[in-house]
């Protein structure tokens, strides 16, 4: 493993204590580990050009790079690389939970968000804040100037998860609020009714928006590794039961896989993109899921 890359994995992140070096050495560890991988090149290249769609004039395909990916890609115009995005941020206390990771639900979307944040305005993207519990909470407008990530980071480090949630009401406030186009990444564990939720997401999506769901779970939640009888709390409203988890080991994961499953086909189904992630992943999947989604609002 390359000293960069050893950055995406959250047992090392969390020995940085400043959340500005964090953000930092998972993106340059994320961008290293492109260079060595089928994606050369990608990494400098996704904000500068878009894939080629019938109906483009081929005067504008980038021959250099077709060269070295064998793919067509246009180059863009300064006006299409700008991008306004907005990282929505679920404050429940569910989010603080963690079994045995280095890093609870919480701290691994803020970390992530905040690699997010520092990408974006390296390319020179404007990107915002948006926190929420039962309502929305904590907004900064989008900004590509260079003290909005100090903003954002300073913002970020400061926040803890309190309380209840109410995804589908904060998505709701998050659609009547983004007047324009944007790029919606949303960081929650996703522990409510998804009724309400899915129908949030068809109405960002029809709105214009582009949608990232980021599925975050405690890798405990995630692979179940308990044995034994075993006392869970829920942590939102104290609740706690005793259960034998050898014995309904199958039938959680059962009944786990249809839930994300279901989050799945539906965001597949209206265009949003769904990231499923538990604590234990390297940050890497994530963040090429978003290079992807970025490249896709070309």
């Amino acid at each position: 493993m390359g000293s960069q890359e050893k950055y995406l994995k959250p047992e090392v992140i969390r020995q940085v204590k400043r959340l500005d070096l964090r953000a930092k050495f998972i993106v340059e560890g994320f961008l290293s580990g492109l260079h060595r991988s089928p994606f050369h090149g990608f990494s400098s290249e996704f904000a500068e050009h878009r894939s080629y769609e019938p109906g483009d004039d081929i005067q504008f395909i980038d021959w250099n790079v077709y060269a070295r990916t064998d793919r067509y890609y246009i180059k863009k115009f300064r006006a299409e690389t700008n991008l306004a995005g907005y990282l929505v941020m679920d404050l429940s206390a569910s989010m603080d939970y963690t079994y045995e990771q280095d890093l609870t639900k919480f701290d691994y979307s803020i970390c992530l968000a905040a690699a997010l944040a520092f990408l974006m305005i390296k390319q020179s993207d404007a990107v915002g804040l948006i926190t929420f519990d039962r309502q929305l909470r904590t907004s900064l407008p989008p900004s590509s100037r260079r003290n909005q990530l100090a903003k954002i980071l300073g913002t970020l480090s400061r926040l803890k998860p309190t309380g209840s949630t109410d995804l589908a009401r904060a998505l709701h406030q998050v659609a009547s609020m983004v007047k324009h186009k944007s790029l919606i990444m949303i960081f929650s564990d996703l522990l409510a009714d998804p009724d309400g939720v899915i129908r949030e997401l068809h109405n960002l999506k029809h709105a214009g928006h582009d949608v990232i769901l980021f599925h975050v779970l405690d890798a405990a939640e995630a692979l179940f590794p308990f044995h034994g009888m075993v006392d869970f709390q829920e942590e939102e409203s104290g609740q706690r039961l005793v259960v034998d988890s050898d014995g309904v080991r199958a039938d959680y994961m059962a009944a786990l896989e249809e839930f994300c499953g279901r989050y799945r086909e539906d965001c597949t189904r209206c265009g949003v993109d769904y990231v499923l992630l538990h604590t234990g992943m390297p940050f890497d999947r994530a963040l090429m899921e978003y290079l992807q989604g970025r490249a896709r609002t070309g």
